[in-house]
């Protein structure tokens, strides 16, 4: 755990492997270890802000919970990540679209009172006027004809 503000502007490697790295005894990509190889991000090279929009919640989060830890000791990290992962396998009515996060994580990590692109642009999958409750539900209880 580290005390870094921002994120770094360069890719981490973690994630990405040369195809020399994954090529298997013929020297092609080895898709069932790996997963499907792609083309542009090995041809493209990104920008550096755009790791950092990547990557700036996460880098939030490991400096909050640094900082519990320095401040109150191990307990407080630990507590704080119990009650997020219970928060976040809590679900409400499986018929509703889900956001991207619940209102109980919204307020566990303090973005309860900020405004993000969801809020006022509303994209069509996280609609509900499109939903009908009655046949969601009889899809659920298996009454469908």
């Amino acid at each position: 755990m580290s005390l870094r503000l921002a994120p770094s502007s360069k890719p981490s490697t973690a994630g990405s492997a040369s195809v020399l790295d994954t090529s298997n005894s013929y020297g092609l990509h080895d898709t069932m270890r790996f997963g499907m190889r792609q083309i542009a991000s090995e041809v493209t090279a990104k920008h550096p802000l755009e790791n950092r929009l990547a990557e700036w919640d996460n880098t939030q989060l490991e400096l909050k919970m640094s900082m519990a830890r320095n401040m109150y000791g191990m307990h407080a990290p630990i507590k704080m990540a119990m009650e997020r992962s219970l928060v976040t396998k809590a679900r409400g009515v499986s018929m509703l679209p889900q956001k991207s996060r619940t209102l109980g994580e919204e307020i566990l990590l303090g973005k309860d009172e900020s405004i993000d692109f969801e809020d006022f642009l509303n994209t069509p999958e996280l609609s509900t006027d499109m939903v009908d409750v009655h046949a969601a539900m009889e899809h659920k209880l298996g009454l469908q004809v």
